[in-house]
């Protein structure tokens, strides 16, 4: 039987999820047709009532994250990173990560692998934007053996399309 602390503490990462998704309840329950009631989505996320393996399994393809992501995190584990705020902090680089999806380049794709580690690390999925450490664009340019004056976007791409701020 999930003990209530347990109960709660699966409906806190459902709702941190879906904050990420930036999706209302009933933005849920619209988009599944119905699938997820806000009523009873509410209820998990409050910890109220239990979910069932299955139906987290439902939910969690629906955000379009893994499974273990909607589960909470052992005391061990790395806190998640805050991907809402629109701004990147001192010292940190944002990636837009809609552009980067868009872009067709040697680069991005190992850009875009580093951003998925990233994401599945923290249990980070909003899909819009990434905030990682200056730190990281050095690892990064010595992997794809560049130097750390702006190698993103490549020269061929628009100066518009910039992924990196």
């Amino acid at each position: 039987m999930t003990t209530p602390k347990y109960a709660q503490a699966v409906g806190e990462r459902l709702r941190n999820v879906r904050f990420q998704k930036a999706l209302s309840l009933h933005d849920v329950e619209l988009t599944s047709q119905e699938e997820f009631k806000a009523s009873v989505l509410g209820a998990y996320e409050r910890g109220e009532r239990s979910i069932s393996v299955p139906r987290l399994q439902r939910l969690a393809r629906f955000y379009g994250v893994p499974v273990d992501q909607l589960l909470p995190r052992d005391a061990d584990d790395e806190p998640g990173g805050d991907s809402r705020s629109p701004v990147a902090s001192p010292g940190k680089v944002r990636i837009d990560l809609v552009r980067l999806s868009e872009a067709d380049c040697p680069e991005s794709t190992v850009l875009q692998r580093y951003v998925s580690m990233v994401q599945m690390r923290r249990g980070d999925f909003n899909g819009k934007v990434l905030t990682i450490r200056s730190e990281d664009i050095r690892a990064l340019a010595s992997v794809l053996e560049q130097s750390q004056k702006p190698w993103w976007p490549p020269r061929r791409a628009r100066p518009e399309a910039t992924i990196v701020h």
